[in-house]
C-alpha cells in the first residue's frame, strides 16, 4: 500500500513555524497546472506516445523534486514562476525513469500509485519510447526556458540536469544498484548509490532553484549541496520505511540525523529565506524516526 505524503509531518508541524503542508498543497497544484501546460496535448499520437507522456507524469506522485526546486528558489530571493521550467523538466525526468525502471527488464512492476504501469498498460515498446519521449522533452522544456532567465542561466540549467540526470547521477547510481543487489552490508557503498540514483536530481533540484533566482556560484553550491544531502536523507528514510536495508537500519537512521543537520548548517546564511528548505530537511527526519517505531501511516 502507498504511504501518504505526510507520513510523520503532522507532528513536525507543531515545531515550526512554517506550514510546509500548506506549501506543499499550495506548490503541488503550481507544479501540476504548469506540467498540464508544458506536456503536448494528446493529438497527432502515433503509438499513444504522447497520451503515455502524460499518463506517466500526470497520475500522481510527491512532487518533492519541484518542491525543493521551488524552496530554494524562495532561499535565493528568487520568483517563484522563474522555476517552473525546472520543477517540469525535474518531474518529466523523474517519470521517465520511473517508466523504465518498471520495465520486466528492471523491477517488473504491474503497478504504480494504484494504476497499471506504463508497460502494461501501452506495452513494453511503447513503455520505452514514451520514457525516451520524456527525457529528450524535458530538456526542450528546460531550454525554452523563461523570458525572465538569461541564456546563459538556461544553459546552466541545461547542464547541471544532464549530469545529474546522467552517468554521473541516476543513471550511473541505477547501474551501480543492478550492479550490487539488494543486500549492501557496507553503509558508505549504499550512500554512493542513494547520492547517485536519488541525490542526483536533488541536487539539480537544489541547484536549478538557485539559478532561477539569479543566485551567485556561493549560493548555488550550497543549494547544489543541500540537494545532494537532502537526497540521500530522503531514500535512507524510504528504506525504512520500506523495510530494506535491515541490517544498516541503526546506521541509517544515524545518517539521517547527521545529514538533516548539515542541510541546516548550509542554508544558516540564508536565514529566514530558508525556511521552505529547513521544514523539508525537519520532514524527511520526521518520516524516517517515525518509520523506525513502526508507525506506517498510509
Amino acid at each position: 500500500m502507498r504511504r501518504s505524503l505526510f507520513t510523520g509531518l503532522e507532528m513536525m508541524m507543531t515545531t515550526t513555524r512554517f506550514n510546509l503542508a500548506s506549501f506543499f498543497a499550495e506548490q503541488r497544484l503550481r507544479v501540476d497546472e504548469a506540467l498540464d501546460r508544458a506536456l503536448p496535448p494528446v493529438d497527432d499520437d502515433p503509438g499513444q506516445l504522447k497520451e503515455g507522456m502524460r499518463y506517466a507524469v500526470l497520475q500522481g506522485g510527491k512532487r518533492i523534486r519541484p518542491m525543493v526546486t521551488l524552496a530554494a528558489c524562495l532561499a535565493a530571493e528568487g520568483a517563484l514562476e522563474a522555476a517552473l521550467p525546472a520543477c517540469c523538466a525535474l518531474e518529466m525526468i523523474h517519470a521517465y525513469s520511473l517508466v523504465h525502471d518498471d520495465l520486466p527488464a528492471m523491477d517488473n512492476d504491474l503497478e504504480r500509485r494504484g494504476l497499471p504501469t506504463a508497460h502494461v498498460k501501452y506495452g513494453e515498446a511503447n513503455a520505452i519510447l514514451i520514457g525516451d519521449a520524456l527525457l529528450t522533452f524535458a530538456f526542450e522544456v528546460l531550454a525554452r526556458g523563461n523570458p525572465g532567465l538569461s541564456g546563459e542561466r538556461i544553459a546552466a540549467q541545461v547542464g547541471l540536469l544532464a549530469r545529474h540526470a546522467g552517468i554521473f547521477g541516476m543513471v550511473g547510481g541505477q547501474a551501480l544498484d543492478l550492479a550490487l543487489g539488494q543486500d549492501i552490508l557496507e553503509l558508505p557503498v549504499l550512500e554512493r548509490v542513494h547520492a547517485l540514483k536519488t541525490g542526483g536530481l536533488y541536487a539539480a533540484a537544489g541547484a536549478m532553484g538557485a539559478l532561477a533566482a539569479g543566485a551567485g556560484p556561493p549560493e548555488i553550491a550550497a543549494l547544489e549541496r543541500w540537494g545532494l544531502l537532502f537526497g540521500i536523507a530522503f531514500q535512507h528514510a524510504d528504506d525504512v520505511l520500506d523495510d530494506d536495508q535491515r541490517s544498516l537500519r541503526a546506521q541509517a537512521i544515524a545518517r539521517v540525523d547527521a545529514l538533516v543537520d548539515e542541510c541546516a548548517r548550509l542554508t544558516a546564511n540564508f536565514g529566514e529565506r530558508a525556511a521552505a528548505l529547513n521544514a523539508l530537511a525537519d520532514w524527511v527526519r520526521g518520516r524516517a524516526h517515525t518509520a523506525a517505531t513502526g508507525l506506517h501511516l498510509v
